[in-house]
């Protein structure tokens, strides 16, 4: 048995030393607290200079406020701030840094010494440092221009085994610079500059204007980001979203180059990871993560800071507000995203050079307005406002496809086929062949739709030339060659018409289709699920689902949406209640009937190996211009490319 031990206050360095344990673990942690300070001091400049990695050196030096000689031996203690004096401030601190934590938390795991001046006289400095084991301050002269300077030095020299953790200079350095990254991004109107070892790596002027942020970002992040990224810039009552989002087809392998600012803060928050993951869910490639620099404005009255020491996550008091805000701009914002339309943005910001890069546009140019039919899937009848006879069930998809491959057991399908998919959004000509299928009629082939020229500029995707080997569209365009996989387009746009017809037909009717189960669904659950249900029983309504509390453990399935009569129906809606009561919103339902449209559009798109006319690739390119997320399949992957003139001709050696 352990010597029982009396309760005695800690010795003032050892406290410190397990405060640094929560926000000092590399140097990297030690810069992010520096520079916050010097933020919060109402500096234009900001330099930062390293040796070895920051683990010998690190200095932070600004240009802020400075801080006065009376208040400098306060500046190195616990608890002690100028950002906060009452509980008022704290539940709104707009403040980056405010605990009065981080300068007593390093002095105690390594040599600091703080140097300031409140004057523009240079004379005017005084120096602080931390001494002995009670960590007393002693403050002398020193000369400094106005602002303030800190040095850091041997990092963990006094605590070895924090100090066997640190990784080579290499790994420390690279994440000191992500540190640097991640700062530099959220102020603009600061300039900054990073040395390591002596080397200037990083200078990045101060500028607010459209055009030098977009030069920090491609300064920090590479050309390729600003060339694949749309800005966006939306308001809705108390929230603004604004920054880049890079295009699906601009997807890295891991989850860097992702970047969310909230007030300025960076932060790493779940429900916004999860909002930003679900905007992109239908067009990126399985593996494969977004990159974005994103900024989001709210009241600091409406989000907590103030929940982990490092101050990097953050808790909003309206939660479902504001993922719902996020995902619903996002969602939109790629979804506007059709070809060709950031390429004329970008050709009027180069010439004008004071506009953001590729704003969303809310309104779609004249040639795209016009209703110009794909052959077997007119304009007419396919939005979400179509009868309830048209609305999708496998019963009419299967039940096309059986009699039409009836009738036409050796006909080879195209564009110029009615397709199952069309079918099932209804609408037109496909309709038509669909009743004259089931009837045991043979259905007509509609005439191919013309495409209507531009006199003035051609469309983004140009016109039609050729088709390769069955599989690729060649369309000249007034840039170069565009090159289109024709199924994979194909695929896109028979599932977003689809996806507005069962979607959208929620909106009308109040719910999707749904279907009462002829056996209810009985699922045991946790008295947290049985409240979430009671709480959110009308959401579970509107997605066609009926659930039902039947005891204090007990939740009864009675009503599902038809698509997903023969789907498992427990897991899917205890997931559903996970992301009720964790995310506020879910969107698991709709996620597994889009997974069911998708295979039903797979299955209906004109297939590999299938010999259109001019006029079908045409009508193809056509549809793609209007359609969201036409960029990429329902699967994620590309499906069209580009090549420019200048690329053709560096091919060819052209003018070389």
């Amino acid at each position: 048995m352990s010597e029982r031990r009396h309760i005695q206050i800690l010795d003032p360095r050892l406290a410190n030393q397990i405060s640094a344990g929560e926000v000092v673990e590399r140097p990297a942690s030690v810069v992010k607290e520096l520079v916050e300070n010097a933020i919060d001091a109402g500096s234009r400049r900001i330099e930062i200079e390293l040796e070895k990695g920051g683990a010998r050196l690190i200095r932070v030096r600004d240009d802020g406020s400075g801080i006065g000689e009376a208040d400098l031996p306060l500046a190195l203690l616990r608890h002690a701030t100028s950002k906060i004096v009452s509980l008022e401030e704290l539940e709104g601190v707009a403040s980056l840094g405010f605990r009065g934590e981080a300068l007593a938390s390093v002095s105690s795991v390594a040599r600091l010494e703080l140097t300031s001046n409140t004057d523009e006289e240079p004379s005017g400095g005084w120096r602080v440092v931390a001494e002995g084991r009670r960590m007393e301050p002693r403050v002398s002269p020193a000369p400094h221009p106005r602002g303030t300077s800190v040095t850091v030095r041997d990092l963990f020299f006094n605590t070895p085994a924090r100090r066997k953790f640190l990784r080579t200079e290499k790994t420390e350095f690279g994440h000191v610079e992500e540190a640097f990254r991640r700062q530099a991004l959220s102020r603009f109107d600061i300039g900054w500059v990073l040395r390591h070892n002596h080397k200037t790596l990083h200078q990045l002027p101060a500028g607010d204007d459209p055009v030098a942020r977009e030069r920090r970002l491609q300064s920090l992040l590479g050309k390729a980001f600003l060339e694949n990224a749309l800005y966006l810039d939306l308001e809705v009552g108390d929230l603004r979203l604004w920054g880049w989002v890079g295009l699906p087809t601009h997807s890295r392998a891991q989850a860097d180059q992702q970047y969310f600012f909230v007030n300025g803060r960076v932060v790493r928050d779940r429900l916004v990871a999860h909002a930003i993951r679900q905007a992109y869910r239908d067009v990126l490639f399985h593996g494969r993560h977004p990159v974005f620099v994103l900024y989001l404005e709210v009241d600091p009255r409406a989000v907590d800071v103030n929940v982990h020491p490092t101050k990097h996550e953050v808790r909003f008091r309206d939660g479902r507000m504001v993922h719902d805000f996020l995902f619903s701009s996002l969602h939109r914002a790629l979804g506007k995203a059709r070809p060709g339309e950031r390429d004329e943005a970008w050709k009027a910001e180069e010439a004008e050079q004071e506009k953001g890069a590729g704003d969303v546009r809310e309104a779609p140019p004249a040639w795209q307005q016009q209703p110009m039919a794909l052959p077997g899937h007119e304009a007419s009848g396919d939005g979400p406002g179509d009868s309830g006879r048209d609305r999708v069930t496998p019963d009419r998809v299967r039940a096309f496809m059986e009699g039409y491959r009836a009738l036409h057991p050796d006909h080879e399908e195209s564009l110029l086929t009615p397709q199952p998919a069309a079918s099932a959004i209804g609408g037109g000509a496909t309709e038509v062949a669909l009743d004259e299928c089931r009837a045991g009629q043979a259905a007509p082939a509609p005439r191919p739709a013309m495409p209507e020229e531009d006199t003035t500029r051609a469309p983004p995707l140009g016109y039609a030339v050729a088709q390769l080997h069955g599989v690729y569209i060649l369309s000249q365009t007034e840039r170069g060659l565009v090159v289109v996989d024709m199924h994979a387009a194909h695929e896109r746009i028979v599932y977003e018409r689809m996806k507005a017809q069962v979607h959208g037909a929620a909106g009308n009717d109040g719910g999707l289709q749904a279907q009462p189960l002829l056996v209810p669904v009985s699922l045991a659950a946790s008295p947290a699920e049985v409240a979430t249900a009671e709480a959110e029983h009308d959401a579970f309504a509107r997605l066609g689902v009926e659930l039902d509390v039947a005891g204090p453990e007990t939740l009864l399935v009675r009503q599902v949406p038809v698509l997903l009569a023969e789907a498992d129906v427990e897991p899917l809606v205890r997931d559903m209640l996970a992301d009720l009561e964790r995310y506020g919103r879910s969107d698991r339902l709709e996620a597994r009937i889009n997974q069911l449209l998708s295979t039903m559009a797979c299955h209906g798109s004109v297939r590999a190996n299938r010999q259109l006319g001019l006029e079908e690739m045409n009508a193809l390119l056509r549809d793609m211009e209007r359609t969201e997320r036409s960029g990429q399949c329902n699967h994620g992957r590309p499906t069209w490319t580009e090549m420019s003139l200048k690329e053709l001709d560096r091919l060819f050696l052209r003018g070389q």
